[in-house]
This record gives structure tokens, sequence and C-alpha cells, in this order.
């Protein structure tokens, strides 16, 4: 969700101490026979990560169904302009994010280049913050407007991440959870639990962040990365803040190809289908899931050993799935999903609005705003296409270019008038994007019942490729060990000590 460009320094967090690669299939013991079908509904980044990571530990021999009723990549999805594609979802990835890193490599996927552009911060009225092209020039501005407050900020963003970090050598070495609060108090301790509770302005200013450095630079950046204010929860606030570094990438072609390159490589059956029902067969001792499901040409149902949902259960009309013949562990769902608008307009940016009424000397790429009540959009920033030619330069203000709004309701003809001097081509996707945070909500569960598993759940902490591709692996690792009976893999104390003595 969010834009390139940062007012952070990089993070230095050392990774090779943390991959320690354990095989975690040693210790597998022949409990029954394996499972023969699996199905895994939704075939975004959560649900294709997941097809792949369940190919790896139940092997070769296992069918593995994969129901998408749109296209595959879910909010990883391309528009095409001027025969060029761009990212209307999500589009930008984190340099430690070793899954999606480890997908690329192992599909021989390339590192879209990324193009150096400024940012600024836009209050309404004025820009109150921009990056110059002069790396110290910028601390010394962040440090004279905001004394410590920055610093402060990026040592707790840098803690909070060498913590998260964590879970890929406990991955690695085969332990998962069996809840999202399970994972996050192996990673952080009741510490991480409690900040997925309180809002991140509350934690902020605890830490002697000024509250002027909150409005002008922390709720810029949720605007336009959750479309949501500084009163979401403090650890989806700084798992937010970590992609507001400029150590970011994409991929050359488009994210989604992550998603279908993934299925190909699980050899995963992909069915276009909507899932109307599961239910619950007992067929002996055996428990099994008969999923109802209609395609374009008719109904069918199927039966399955393990399921997993990969997409959003929300409660406003989500998914539309129905259970049946069992209880699920919620009376009802954490609220809805937020609604944010991406529009891609090829056009002129009016940049008097911005207070430069010669375009030749707007300097930005990127814009994010202040919560301000009559500004209509998050953001609005100069995007580049997902193949960028060796020739490419990013177009001049004065040009006609492509850029992408973030806005809360659609756009309409003055608010396009407002940020265009004129336009070619418009063109609109609506996303339920991200869960809508509040610091009240519980975590979803991830085990809705003896092998039905929830991954979306991960999101009500924190909304990201990363975070859907830590569950999948977390799901693929807890659905092979319950499906053996390997209890002492899961949910297990103090697994940093743990994994010292097994070395």
């Amino acid at each position: 969700a969010a834009m390139g460009g940062s007012l952070l320094p990089v993070f230095a967090v050392v990774l090779s101490a943390w991959l320690v690669v354990g095989d975690p299939e040693e210790a597998a013991h022949v409990d029954g026979a394996p499972p023969s079908k699996i199905a895994v509904v939704g075939a975004g980044i959560g649900g294709s990560a997941t097809a792949h990571f369940l190919r790896q530990h139940f092997g070769p021999e296992v069918q593995v169904d994969v129901f998408e009723k749109g296209e595959v990549g879910g909010r990883l999805a391309t528009v095409t302009v001027n025969h060029n594609d761009y990212e209307s979802g999500g589009a930008i990835i984190h340099a430690l994010n070793l899954h999606m890193q480890e997908f690329v490599k192992q599909l021989g996927l390339k590192y879209r280049r990324s193009m150096a552009g400024k940012m600024a911060v836009f209050n309404g009225e004025e820009v109150i913050l921009e990056e110059t092209d002069w790396y110290l020039l910028d601390l010394f501005r962040l440090w004279w407007r905001y004394g410590i407050s920055f610093i402060r900020l990026q040592m707790w963003v840098e803690e909070i991440m060498e913590k998260f970090m964590r879970i890929y050598k406990y991955q690695a070495h085969g332990y998962a959870f069996s809840s999202v609060e399970q994972l996050l108090d192996s990673l952080g301790g009741s510490g991480f639990i409690n900040m997925t509770q309180r809002p991140l302005s509350d934690s902020l200013l605890e830490l002697g962040v000024s509250q002027r450095f909150i409005d002008e630079v922390i709720a810029p950046v949720m605007r336009v990365n959750y479309g949501q204010n500084v009163s979401i929860p403090a650890f989806v606030g700084a798992v937010s803040l970590a992609g507001a570094q400029n150590n970011l990438w994409a991929v050359e072609g488009g994210n989604k190809l992550v998603c279908s390159g993934l299925l190909k490589m699980a050899n995963a059956n992909l069915l276009q289908a909507q899932v109307n029902s599961i239910s619950s067969v007992h067929s002996g001792e055996a428990l099994q899931y008969q999923l109802s499901f209609t395609t374009p040409t008719g109904k069918g149902s199927e039966l399955y050993d393990i399921v997993v949902l990969a997409t959003p259960l929300q409660t406003d009309g989500g998914s539309g799935i129905q259970f049946q013949g069992f209880p699920l562990p919620f009376d009802q769902l954490p609220s809805d999903y937020h609604k944010t608008v991406a529009t891609i307009v090829h056009g002129y940016l009016n940049t008097s609005f911005f207070g430069f009424p010669d375009p030749r000397l707007f300097p930005y790429a990127s814009i994010l705003t202040t919560e301000t009540p009559d500004l209509f959009f998050n953001s609005v920033a100069s995007v580049c296409p997902v193949n960028i030619s060796a020739g490419f330069r990013r177009k001049q203000p004065q040009e006609a270019g492509v850029y992408k709004v973030f806005s809360p309701q659609p756009l309409d003809k003055s608010h396009l008038k407002t940020l265009f001097r004129s336009y070619y081509s418009v063109q609109v996707t609506e996303w339920q994007s991200y869960p809508r945070y509040c610091s009240s909500q519980g975590l979803p569960s991830v085990e809705l019942h003896p092998n039905l598993y929830y991954l979306n759940g991960i999101e009500w902490a924190a909304s990201a490729m990363e975070m859907s591709s830590v569950a999948a692996k977390n799901i693929a690792l807890l659905a092979y060990h319950r499906w053996n009976r390997q209890t002492d893999m899961v949910d297990q104390k103090d697994l940093m000590h743990r994994i010292k003595t097994e070395l």
C-alpha cells in the first residue's frame, strides 16, 4: 500500500544470524495416511503462498485445489493505461521481507528498477515538509523541526522489526503457532500483544514523540498505507512505518506474478469458482469437509481432508461462505474491511493547488497529506509502469503523466478538476483493502475447526504482503504438525532458547 521515498534512515538489521535453516521434514513420523486432498480458498498472495508451502511440507502426492472467484493475485492487481500496466493494489515490498524475496528468487522473477522521486507532505494549504536530494539536510531539517522525536521513533520501529525477524528463524526450524496471539507472543511477548490493543498515538506520545511529529509525519504515512489515522493499533502502525523506508522494491512485470508463479510451482489445481458452503462430513473416524461451489459452467461439490480459507471472512458480505454442521470459534468476526479507492489518472497534475503555479518548478513525485477535514484524498503520486524499459524516465510535471490517487471515497468531477488541469483517462479501483482497525478488537482464530484454518486473521495484527506470507508458512506448518500429531512443534514457549540448544 505504501509508496517509496522515506523520511527515516534505512534500517541496518543484520540478517545472516537469523537465517539458520533447519529441515522441518526430518521429524515427520508416519501417523496413518497422508491427506489426499487439500483445498485453499483464495488465490491472492496468502492463498498462493499457502499452496506452495503445503506442497513443500506434504510432498508431491497430495492434490492441492485452489478456488478463486476473481483474478489470481487478489489485492495485487494491475490496470492498463496507454499500453502500459500500473499497480492498482499492493505496490511495494520491504527489503526485510524474506519470504517475498525468496519467492522472487525461486520463481526467477526480477526486481523492478525503482525510480527516484521526492516526497512531500501537504496540509491542504501548503507543503509543510519535503525531501531534498541531500540526506544530511533532510536529517537536519527533521531534527530542527521535531527535535529528538524522529530518533526515538526510528529506534522504536527498529527494535520491533528486529523482534519480528525472529519469525523466519522459528519457521525455518519448523515451529508453528495455533493463534495470532501465540505467534506475536513468541516474537515480542505481551508487549506485541498489547501493541495490537492500544492506539499508535498513545504509544508514540509515551515514547516522547511530539504531537507535531505525529500530525505531520506519522499521520500522512498511516493515511497512504492504511487510509486511516493515528488511532490505529500501535503494532500495525509500526509495520506501516517500517514500510516508509527507502529500501523498498517491487516485482518487474507486476507483484501479482508472484501469485501465479507460486501456484504453478506448487502444481496446484486452480478452479475458477465461488465457494458457497463448507460442511463437515464424518465417515467413520475421519472428519472431512465438503465444499459446495459455483463455477462459470454450473455447481459442484468436493470432499477435502484439510481446508485453508485465504480470503477475508468479514461481516460486510465479504466471502459469502456458509458454514454447516459445526460451530465456529467466534460469535462474530471482527468488523469490516476499510474501503480505499485507487484512481489511476492519465493527465496533467494541477501543481497550482499545491502552491506551484509553474509546473516546471514542482519537484515532487509523491504528495502525502495530513489529516485535514476538507481534504478529499490521502495521497497522489506519479507512478511508473510495472515494466520499466532501459530508456524510461519519469514524466516532468509539465507533461502528461500517470498518477495514482488514494482517497476514502470515489473522486467526483470537481475533485478531479482540483487535482488535474486536464486528463485523458480515469480508472477507478475500489478495494476492500485492509481491516478497518480499532484498538479494542480481538484477533480472529487461526484454527476454526480441526483441519480447517483461517489465514486472513493475521491482517488484524497487520496487513501486508509479507504478513500474509508469514501466515501462509505458519498454516502450512500447523496443518502438517496437526495432521501428524506433532504437538511438540506447535505453540512452544521460549523458542529462542530451544533453537540455540538444537544447533
